[in-house]
């Protein structure tokens, strides 16, 4: 059975923050929920790509990519191996492409657009720290909870 955020809010609402953004659903998985594992990045998906090969356990990855959708930081193959390694999904907050290829594969997906682009590829940024979304904080390890009406943070 699948939980709807709006149900997760109604029932754990004053536990629970909102990311402040606009996502779109992007992956073949609509409802996703697990626990964060952060990264933040500058157009850059080298940290990414190493966070792909790991065992996910369930895990929702949060990109911070700082809102920009300038370049792609994730595309069809790199989700494959999300969705391969055990990751729950991802919320990204910045661009993919390979939509057609996204919408095929098992796997939940949350971004704020598209951009064919590709990244930059200097393994600059910083996995496992708390990210900050206009005061919406979010830690590793925090419960995560995503589908087509937005992100839920445990605080």
């Amino acid at each position: 059975m699948t939980t709807f955020t709006s149900d997760t809010y109604d029932e754990l609402g004053e536990k629970l923050d909102s990311l402040p953004f606009n996502f779109e659903n992007l992956g073949l998985v609509e409802h996703f929920a697990g626990p964060a594992e952060t990264v933040k990045v500058d157009e850059d998906n080298q940290l990414l790509k190493e966070l792909m090969k790991q065992p996910g356990e369930g895990r929702v990855l949060v990109v911070d990519g700082d809102e920009k959708i300038t370049c792609a930081l994730m595309g069809g193959n790199m989700a494959k191996m999300f969705k391969d390694s055990g990751w729950a999904g991802l919320v990204i907050v910045g661009a993919i492409r390979d939509r057609a290829e996204l919408a095929e594969i098992e796997l939940g997906v949350l971004a704020m657009g598209s951009n064919p682009q590709r990244s930059k590829k200097e393994r600059t940024g910083k996995v496992g720290v708390t990210l900050d979304f206009s005061g919406v904080k979010v830690v590793p390890g925090a419960m995560v909870y995503a589908d087509s009406d937005g992100v839920l943070i445990e605080r």
